[in-house]
């Protein structure tokens, strides 16, 4: 198989690299398996890409070993930031291009995916001007010493990345990673592996030198788990499930006791309250849900309603989601895609019908849409308890649960009523009210009258289960650097 395909999409027809990106080049895997990715509107084969395996994982360690111990020490922070200025002008350039792949390799609305574009070349530029802005502290020990602290570069990161948001995803590791002075090895979700490869062509052209990033396409059972116990990889990030979060830890552990990150799953709570401005909350509850077909981690699917406006809220918001175009998502006008594989598809189905047994209500939805690609129609369920499987587990799809509450109180309790904590809502005109409850909320992001609106400023993450560390804004470079103490003696010996 050839290293390059010729792809047409509605949009562009464009040259997609197919082979693993390591040390500046396109190149087969060393046992030369290879595995399809499809187009989820269609069902059917876009291509087939290269497949690592663990020889192909150790081949990119080795590179970016040699990289970060070798030229990429020698580059200074300015030029760092210089690199992924322009890296992040040339995602503005391809912006079509990439969104494109988005669009045909994940689903997602095209108009949505140039969002994501916009969003990642955002954040490559962010962490540019980071790069020469991280320093330590010099500390008043004693008149006799000198005492400073150093933020060093971890080293080698392995970075996994999920599917729901590709290219996005490949921005938000790679940005603070390389800011801090890392070399990276990054797998792209099976799934959706053509976005991140073309990226990487982009890599060479910013000017990058060889071995500080590397891109795999594979398997999270081989290459994942080759990344998460590779003795020679310092530090890991890994965006998914919590089930799978739990299995990186552990191989971490294992392994050479890597730094660790995980940005996980979330059951998140978008709490209405009576005095809320109802068409406002309608509508940003409409968006946290069914935004990217409900596939995103911090979705506000369980939607909380105090009694006394529950049922009007309910019938308003039936009809907003009704209004969602489901669709082609090359079309301009689509805001629902189909989900991500059949995998997904089916497991989303399960959900709902697990739902329909418990005794929930499907007040909309709950049923697949057309009959082809993996469609599912916005899915509001009512009369839902917070112990009900469907308010509990994240199904990861255009699914929300909404349950009534009676006062603050109560709807803090079932706000806090899972392992989850990646985020929560709050909308209430009261300004008492919004600071009370978000701060009683166990999340690591709250939105207030708003849902969805992260910005790479700030930073990201969750409490219990929802994940380890904070991705976005300066925090997250506290995941890539190592502090240093240095103790300089100016007077004469004591002893």
């Amino acid at each position: 198989m050839s290293l390059y395909t010729t792809i047409k999409t509605p949009n562009v027809t464009y040259e997609q690299p197919l082979g693993l990106f390591i040390n500046n080049e396109f190149v087969k895997g060393v046992d030369g398996r290879t595995f399809e990715t499809l187009n989820p509107t269609t069902e059917k084969p876009i291509t087939s890409v290269y497949e690592a395996s663990e020889k192909d994982v150790d081949i990119a360690v080795k590179a970016a070993r040699e990289a970060f111990e070798g030229p990429w020490k020698k580059v200074t922070p300015s030029d760092r930031g210089r690199m992924l200025t322009k890296l992040s002008e040339l995602f503005e350039r391809d912006m079509e291009t990439l969104a494109s792949i988005e669009a045909l390799d994940n689903g997602k609305a095209v108009t949505m995916a140039k969002v994501d574009i916009a969003n990642a070349a955002g954040c490559l530029r962010y962490y540019g001007g980071w790069a020469d802005k991280i320093t330590g502290q010099t500390i008043d020990t004693n008149s006799e010493t000198l005492s400073y602290t150093r933020h060093e570069p971890v080293g080698v990161c392995g970075q996994i990345i999920p599917w729901n948001f590709p290219i996005l995803m490949w921005a938000w590791k790679i940005g603070p990673a390389i800011a801090a002075g890392n070399t990276v090895i990054i797998k792209t979700a099976e799934q959706t592996p053509l976005s991140g490869l073309y990226a990487s062509k982009l890599i060479v052209e910013a000017g990058f030198p060889p071995g500080v990033i590397n891109v795999i396409s594979g398997f999270g059972r081989v290459a994942g788990a080759a990344i998460s116990s590779h003795m020679d990889i310092d530090k890991i990030a890994f965006t998914g499930s919590t089930l799978v979060g739990r299995m990186i830890l552990q191989a971490a552990a294992k392994s050479n006791l890597k730094k660790v990150t995980l940005e996980l799953g979330g059951k998140s709570p978008n709490i209405v309250f009576e005095d809320a401005d109802i068409d406002n909350a309608i509508s940003w509850a409409n968006f946290g849900i069914f935004f990217n077909h409900g596939q995103c981690c911090c979705a506000g699917s369980r939607l909380l309603v105090q009694e006394s406006i529950h049922d009007k809220f309910v019938a308003r918001f039936k009809e907003r989601a009704a209004q969602n175009k489901l669709g082609n998502p090359f079309e301009g006008d689509t805001f629902q895609g189909p989900q991500v594989s059949q995998l997904q598809f089916d497991r989303i189905m399960e959900y709902i019908n697990h739902g329909k047994k418990e005794g929930a209500t499907v007040a909309f939805g709950g049923e697949r849409h057309g009959t082809e690609g993996y469609f599912i129609q916005p899915t509001v369920f009512t009369d839902v308890t917070p112990d009900m499987k469907i308010a509990q587990e994240e199904i990861f799809g255009p699914v929300i649960a909404v349950t009534k509450f009676k006062d603050e109180a109560d709807a803090i309790r079932i706000g806090n009523g899972t392992n989850y904590g990646l985020a929560a809502a709050v909308h209430t005109k009261n300004i008492n009210t919004a600071i009370r409850v978000s701060n009683a909320l166990k999340a690591g992001t709250v939105w207030i009258n708003n849902y969805n609106m992260i910005s790479y400023q700030a930073p990201f993450g969750g409490f219990k289960e929802s994940g380890i560390g904070r991705e976005l804004g300066s925090y997250a470079l506290e995941n890539y650097t190592q502090v240093k103490t240095v103790h300089y003696r100016l007077g004469d010996a004591l002893f």
